[in-house]
């Protein structure tokens, strides 16, 4: 945001009144007087008198830190003052996420016990109870197409029942899962207040293979950056994992390469998860990331209470150098 009201301080501070910051002046000047008239009352001229030989001065720093927090304290004042914008952020009121699981025969590999796909449909659960109530989520499965398990909903009970009749099938398509989430997005409930406008949306989407069939996921990435639909991906398992097919044990690694891309195009966030817990520390992140939303608004208040906080300390530095205690 910018124009001619508006006066670039930090990367984000900005002020709406940026002409009041000229009252910061005050600052360095009012310390230069308070350095002036302590050099002209300095110990080291003054003649100690028998009051003082019973009575102790006060310890310097409790001066100088009063007078220092009394400074900062005007100066987060003027800054209140100047009506100071910035980002914050805070909770979404309404948002559609799509948990998209690989369900491709890799997934039973147990390179995570007791397998891949079980630790996922344990972690996909804890995941839909970290997201906030107001929150629409859908289901999308995916292998050699993708498929809508439950449409957009609050129904957090509907999809944890589907999350655990999910079964694998051959071949991974992520980008059909990408395009099928898109199409669950499409289906979200409209908000009754405004009906003509469409909630954010955003796609978490876990596998542990790379495409060996459909529509390429870069496309898919791309596509979804234009709907303005961000995909944050999970690479999920570790090099080591393996399945056996027909009497032959055959390697599983996690395609990280295509995972990573994919976020990158859709304007998302690449992730990993090599264990359960890991997994679910992933999911748990990316739930306190799509539940806020960073919005430039006025913060005011955030100054005018650093400033409260430091006339306080102020405040007391003034009363211990007034009071004797016995």
């Amino acid at each position: 945001m910018t124009g001619p009201t508006m006066t670039v301080l930090a990367v984000a501070l900005q002020f709406k009144a940026p002409w009041r910051l000229w009252w910061l002046l005050l600052v360095p000047v009012i310390g230069l007087v308070y350095l002036a008239l302590a050099r002209r009352i300095s110990p080291r001229r003054r003649t100690r008198s028998r009051l003082d030989r019973v009575i102790p001065r006060d310890a310097a720093w409790k001066r100088h830190a009063a007078v220092i927090a009394a400074l900062a304290s005007l100066a987060s004042l003027v800054l209140a003052y100047a009506i100071p914008m910035d980002f914050t952020d805070v909770p979404r009121d309404r948002a559609t996420i799509v948990i998209a699981i690989d369900v491709s025969k890799s997934m039973i590999a147990t390179d995570v016990a007791p397998s891949r796909i079980d630790a996922e449909k344990v972690a996909a659960k804890l995941f839909l109870t970290e997201l906030p109530s107001r929150f629409n989520v859908a289901l999308v499965s995916f292998a050699g197409t993708g498929q809508i398990r439950v449409p957009p909903t609050s129904d957090r009970e509907a999809v944890s029942q589907a999350i655990d009749a999910l079964q694998v099938e051959p071949s991974t398509a992520i980008g059909e899962g990408v395009y099928t989430s898109l199409q669950a997005v499409a289906e979200a409930p409209t908000d009754p207040k405004n009906p003509n406008s469409r909630a954010p949306a955003a796609i978490v989407l876990l596998s542990d293979g790379s495409t060996n069939t459909g529509r390429s996921s870069l496309s898919a990435a791309e596509q979804a950056k234009k709907e303005g639909v961000p995909v944050y991906t999970i690479a999920y398992g570790t090099p080591w994992g393996f399945v056996v097919e027909n009497g032959q044990r055959l390697p599983v690694p996690v395609d990280h390469a295509e995972l990573h891309a994919l976020a990158a195009a859709s304007g998302g966030k690449a992730y990993a998860a090599a264990t359960a817990s890991e997994l679910t520390a992933v999911y748990r992140t990316i739930a306190s990331s799509v539940g806020v939303q960073r919005v430039y608004i006025e913060v005011t208040q955030r100054y005018a209470g650093i400033a409260l906080v430091l006339g306080i300390v102020a405040a007391l530095g003034v009363i211990s150098l007034g009071a004797r205690w016995p």
